[in-house]
């Protein structure tokens, strides 16, 4: 069973930074490509950032496009998602995600295959 668990959120004045991990287990997590997606209630899920399965290729959404940094350690079956400089607007439930294989639209969850169960981030102006 494929198994997807965030930690590292919590709350955090803005200016400041965070870390959130994302360990993967049942799955060969080197041939994953990896995202990171947040949701804030009543609005659809936002593609962030993404990385490819041997951390060669990172992308991001402009809104943290210079804040945030996206990485992998495949020894650990881990990813990370370094938030700097963090904004009230950047307040949200964190998920990683998931994707076995090619994938097209990397910002559409609809791409992905597995999913974490979220971690809350709050960012206090």
């Amino acid at each position: 069973q494929v198994q997807l668990v965030e930690s590292g959120g919590g709350s955090v004045e803005a200016g400041g930074s965070l870390r959130l991990s994302c360990v993967v287990a049942g799955v060969r997590f080197n041939r994953l490509r990896m995202g990171w997606f947040r949701q804030t209630s009543g609005k659809e899920r936002e593609g962030i950032a993404t990385i490819s399965p041997f951390g060669t290729t990172t992308k991001y959404a402009d809104s943290v496009k210079g804040r945030f940094t996206i990485s992998r350690d495949n020894a650990k079956d881990t990813l990370y998602l370094q938030m700097n400089d963090l904004k009230f607007d950047d307040t949200a439930e964190y998920y990683c995600a998931a994707k076995s294989g090619d994938i097209g639209d990397w910002l559409s969850p609809t791409n992905y295959d597995y999913w974490g169960q979220g971690t809350q981030v709050s960012v206090s102006s």
